[in-house]
């Protein structure tokens, strides 16, 4: 089924990466926009913020950070108020998106609103931020109607002479070229992963490049749907746009892709949304994530710290 976004929307940015993607999204979507953010730095903008507080602990884990964001509970549900659909935007490979996403994502969830989420993976060499990227994720898709994620390792994968900025430049334009789209694209109400390239190549290179890196991601089989984004589609030939047209439609199955190469810009790429049913990578960044939730005791409330105030004596 096909997941319609309804106005008003509000888009909520967490974090650092998710803050400055919010506040470019909403300009391309025309809607309100939230940032929520442990760093008072992010919230330091014209746009509506909340600060989740972490009182004077100066480097905070995401157990502490997403305790904290119980706390402001309330203020998150003030805000989301009279919306239809909410477009939630993540880096789970930092700890804010890690921390806040799944709390932030129930609460929606809870309030029974649209969402959309836009999840962003770490680098495979971000060992420490596997684990917890891996347990938000699942949770970010049980509570959301449509998970869209893109993996940077994968993209690193597909092009190892690039820095790491590089690819997080690549993957944000790519995620706002998507949530750009969203008012003339149907999503699906299941995940989807985006895959892209870098600038510079052929569009057909750009074309290979996408798919190495959604295969990277899952199994060829697993892939249900995918709508290919011509990036500067305008000035590419007509000749080229149908050579790849029927490359994706035999590589794909031609009654489950689409083209859209009606975006203008200078440079040409292709930025690819495809549907998965079935296991992903991200599925084994949880150790215990083969565990069925029927049987997982701590389900309900993801891992978090508190201040309990309690008045224990050391025994010795």
């Amino acid at each position: 089924m096909s997941f319609q976004v309804k106005e008003p929307v509000l888009v909520i940015g967490l974090g650092g990466v998710g803050s400055k993607l919010a506040i470019r999204a909403k300009n391309s979507l025309n809607s309100d926009c939230v940032i929520i953010s442990n760093d008072a730095r992010d919230c330091a903008t014209e746009n509506p913020s909340i600060h989740v507080s972490t009182g004077s602990v100066i480097n905070p884990s995401v157990q502490l950070i997403r305790g904290s964001t119980y706390n402001v509970t309330d203020e998150i549900k003030s805000r989301i108020s009279g919306y239809s659909t909410i477009i939630l935007i993540s880096n789970l490979a930092g700890k804010a998106g890690a921390a806040m996403a799944p709390v932030v994502s129930e609460i929606c969830k809870e309030a029974n609103i649209g969402l959309v989420s836009f999840a962003i993976m770490p680098f495979r060499y971000e060992k420490d931020r596997i684990f917890n990227s891996g347990i938000s994720l699942k949770r970010i898709r049980e509570n959301s109607q449509c998970t869209v994620v893109l993996d940077n390792d994968s993209l690193l994968e597909s092009n190892p002479d690039l820095s790491p900025k590089a690819c997080y430049d690549i993957a944000n334009s790519a995620v706002l070229h998507v949530i750009g789209s969203l008012g003339s694209s149907h999503m699906t109400d299941e995940t989807s992963i985006i895959t892209t390239s870098k600038g510079g190549q052929n569009i057909e290179d750009s074309l290979r490049d996408s798919l190495k890196m959604l295969y990277g991601n899952t199994s060829a089989n697993s892939v249900k749907r995918s709508i290919l984004y011509v990036v500067g589609g305008n000035s590419i030939p007509v000749g080229i746009l149908n050579s790849i047209t029927n490359l994706t439609a035999g590589i794909l199955n031609e009654s489950n892709s689409q083209i859209d190469a009606s975006s203008a810009a200078d440079e040409s790429k292709v930025v690819m949304l495809s549907s998965i049913q079935g296991m992903t990578k991200f599925d084994g960044y949880d150790p215990l994530g083969a565990i069925p939730r029927e049987n997982t005791l701590d389900w309900s409330t993801p891992d978090c710290s508190i201040d309990c105030k309690l008045d224990l004596y050391q025994l010795e």
